[in-house]
């Protein structure tokens, strides 16, 4: 894990996220502390989605019917949480 300062992530922020890109994780530090890291998106699914929502307690009739017709939409096959 590489770390720079704020102010070399300033001047090299695109060099940063190319860096990202390729896997790699960066911290920034400010006066000798690490306030963020910079670190590839973790995509997440519509499985997902419906694994966290499963276990939740049951939810009233109104709030559930919308609930299961938006996860109705949901597929495994690529969308805009699968990073498609």
């Amino acid at each position: 894990m590489r770390t720079v300062t704020a102010t070399h992530a300033s001047r090299g922020f695109s060099d940063l996220l190319d860096a990202v890109e390729r896997g790699e994780t960066v911290q920034v530090t400010r006066a000798g502390h690490v306030v963020a890291e910079l670190r590839p998106a973790t995509p997440s699914t519509g499985r997902r989605l419906r694994e966290a929502l499963a276990g939740l307690p049951p939810l009233d009739d109104d709030l559930e019917s919308d609930i299961d017709a938006a996860t109705s939409l949901l597929t495994d096959d690529g969308g805009p949480w699968d990073g498609a």
